[in-house]
């Protein structure tokens, strides 16, 4: 059975699905999209998280995007660290925030 997907996923996230010196993902464009989907909504249903950490609790924008990403590679977690920091790099852009952190800690 055929299934159209119009779901246009970000050239962003395609690139962590695509290795270095290639043209083409090197997962199928289900998986790909699948990926997407649960790193999109995971940033949505942080945003309300992350506005209050920064303005009831009084964190810096750093501060909450640094914690969002250590929640987001810790074990257990559904999301590669690659996905981690889109997903962080998103919230930051819903927010309208800097979104320089680097997650893997080097």
């Amino acid at each position: 059975m055929y299934e159209l997907n119009q779901l246009e996923v970000a050239d962003s996230f395609l690139a962590l699905h695509t290795a270095h010196g290639h043209l083409r993902p090197g997962a199928d464009r289900a998986t790909i999209t699948r990926r997407y989907e649960l790193c999109e909504d995971l940033a949505q249903h942080l945003v309300e998280y992350a506005r209050a950490q920064h303005h009831d609790q009084g964190l810096t924008q750093h501060e909450v995007l640094r914690r969002c990403a250590a929640g987001l590679v810790s074990p257990g977690s559904d999301v590669s660290t690659p996905e981690a920091g889109w997903i962080v790099r998103r919230l930051a852009e819903l927010e309208g925030w800097n979104d320089a952190i680097d997650i893997t800690g080097t």
